[in-house]
């Protein structure tokens, strides 16, 4: 049985940009929910496997917790969105700077 190590997230296809930038705890501005939650799946698929060292894993660990928040904000955000459109029978942008 061959034990091999996974130091990177690789993106699901070539096509894909990945989400990672410089440190792992920020997300490049144009990333979108479904990016951040494939590249979320992936650290999580990664973890479950036990093959990553202890290095690897902490750091896919601070990237999947930036992930998650990137994710339920964007959730939140879309929430908030339907609320105003179920009020005003009218979708309205969300705007946080004039809540």
């Amino acid at each position: 049985m061959t034990n091999h190590k996974t130091s990177s997230v690789m993106p699901a296809s070539k096509n894909e940009q990945p989400a990672s930038p410089a440190s792992p705890g920020e997300l490049a501005p144009t990333v979108s929910y479904e990016q951040a939650f494939s590249e979320l799946e992936r650290i999580v698929a990664q973890m479950e496997s036990g093959q990553m060292s202890l290095e690897d894993s902490l750091t896919a660990y601070k990237r999947g917790n930036a992930l998650l928040e990137f994710c339920q904000k964007s959730l939140a955000d879309v929430e908030q969105q339907v609320r105003i459109l179920n009020d005003r029978q009218q979708l309205i942008p969300l705007n946080p700077e004039n809540e």
